[in-house]
């Protein structure tokens, strides 16, 4: 008896496993997903500037998800360009509207030119399953200010519940995308090149 009940709550178990990562289209959760942009000072008198923290507001998209053949897994993402918002902690509101005019203005996003930031995968590859999920590298195309570039970077995925947790970090070049990097002072304060974007994307299965 104790033997049967052992075995129907493996079964359960089992069966409660392959339904919380079950195959299927999931959509970003906004609300539960995070993205942000670290923005590094650079220049001969970079301790007169400031580091930038940027984060997205908006975050939407589609996740096609296969536990049992992750190369088939892909992955839509939109940021509206105007929804990034710099939240510069420890700076004053002042200097915080100046940074969010400069960024959304032409000099850097012109997002009334380019309204949309967007990411589609491509690729899939080296997966590796771990204890509580997977480790693999995405590929994919990010449309940035208007150009396109390809981009790779590994990621870690959970699946529970009807739910996806995807974490990760890539890096840009500005100049990849067109932009030139922001300086003052004829270049004795400017911002890196390079931009370091961290991330949380979560999707919930679409009904």
């Amino acid at each position: 008896m104790r033997r049967h009940i052992v075995c129907s709550l493996a079964l359960a178990l089992a069966a409660f496993a392959t339904a919380a990562q079950e195959k299927g289209a999931y959509s970003i959760d906004n609300a539960k997903s995070k993205l942000q942009i670290d923005v590094y000072k650079d220049g001969a008198f970079k301790m007169f500037g400031h580091d930038h923290l940027i984060v997205a507001k908006e975050i939407s998209g589609q996740v096609q998800f296969d536990p049992q053949n992750m190369e088939a897994s892909a992955v839509h993402l939109k940021v509206p360009a105007k929804s990034l918002t710099a939240v510069d902690p420890g700076e004053s509101e002042k200097d915080r509207r100046d940074v969010q005019a400069t960024m959304t203005g032409e000099k850097v996003l012109d997002v009334a030119k380019f309204p949309e930031i967007v990411f589609m995968s491509t690729h899939v590859s080296a997966v590796k399953k771990t204890a509580d999920g997977w480790e693999l590298t995405l590929a994919g195309k990010l449309n940035l200010h208007g150009v396109e570039k390809p981009v790779s970077f590994p990621l870690r995925v959970r699946a529970a519940a009807g739910e996806l947790r995807a974490q990760g970090e890539v890096s840009v070049l500005q100049t990849d995308h067109g932009i030139t990097p922001i300086k003052v002072g004829g270049g004795s304060v400017k911002v890196k090149d390079k931009l370091k974007i961290t991330f949380t994307i979560v999707a919930t299965k679409a009904n």
